[in-house]
């Protein structure tokens, strides 16, 4: 019986992004076609698509019509676009919480950024993908304040990381630096916007895509690869 191929796929990604977790959820979708044949190992990277924002944050549609210059009409049809993808994906943008939804705000995502790395390094990728869905939903579906070290606390110990670890993480200075080397690794990829894939480290699928698109990719590096194998032996 044919073993599946085991790929690794690094994924540059900000909390703040809707496309990161649709691309996520798209490629889930895509890997599930693909069982039998794939085996993936996923990690996460950062990349903050907005480095300076303050401690107080920006309420979020204030901060695309300043950035894209978009109008009030051209944001709602966009947002509606994004909502009907995200449910397709199988991903749902609505507030959870009990009462009337709060702001929807953007927020400083280093501190996030350093418990994604930290995770990563101590528990493994599988357990630091459970905290990037859970950062989703905290900024997502919760409307909670991801760059607030409490909140962070909140999120890491519910899924059971050591809360007192998590903020020494938060408060590591030689986490931050890795937060900018993972940065300047994107820039230097030619990575302007999230989420950007790579397999095995060398192919690189931009942008939130399809399943079938994820499939077919993955098919290819794996055709690919083998094709390289055979020839070096």
């Amino acid at each position: 019986m044919t073993q599946p191929a085991k790929v690794t796929i690094d994924i540059w990604s900000d909390v703040m992004c809707p496309w990161c977790i649709i691309g996520y959820a798209q490629l889930q979708k895509g890997l599930a076609t693909l069982q039998g044949e794939v085996e993936a190992e996923v990690r996460w990277h950062a990349f903050q698509l907005n480095p300076d924002m303050p401690a107080e944050g920006e309420e979020q549609q204030a901060h695309i019509a300043r950035k894209y210059g978009r109008t009030p009409d051209q944001m709602a049809g966009a947002r509606s676009q994004m909502k009907e993808i995200g449910a397709r994906a199988g991903y749902s943008f609505d507030y959870v919480g009990e009462g009337e939804a709060p702001e929807a705000r953007l927020w400083n995502t280093e501190k996030a950024h350093k418990l994604l790395l930290w995770t990563l390094a101590q528990y493994g990728p599988e357990k630091q993908t459970v905290l990037k869905l859970a950062l989703f939903d905290a900024h997502f579906q919760q409307r909670r304040n991801v760059s607030d070290p409490a909140v962070l606390g909140d999120v890491a110990e519910s899924i059971g990381i050591d809360r007192v670890s998590a903020t020494a993480a938060i408060d590591n200075a030689v986490l931050g630096q890795q937060v900018l080397e993972e940065q300047r690794i994107a820039y230097d990829m030619n990575v302007t916007g999230v989420p950007a894939m790579v397999v095995n480290g060398k192919y690189m699928i931009p942008g939130a895509q399809d399943p079938e698109t994820y499939a077919n990719a993955l098919r290819r590096v794996i055709a690919r690869e083998a094709e390289l194998a055979a020839r070096a032996g």
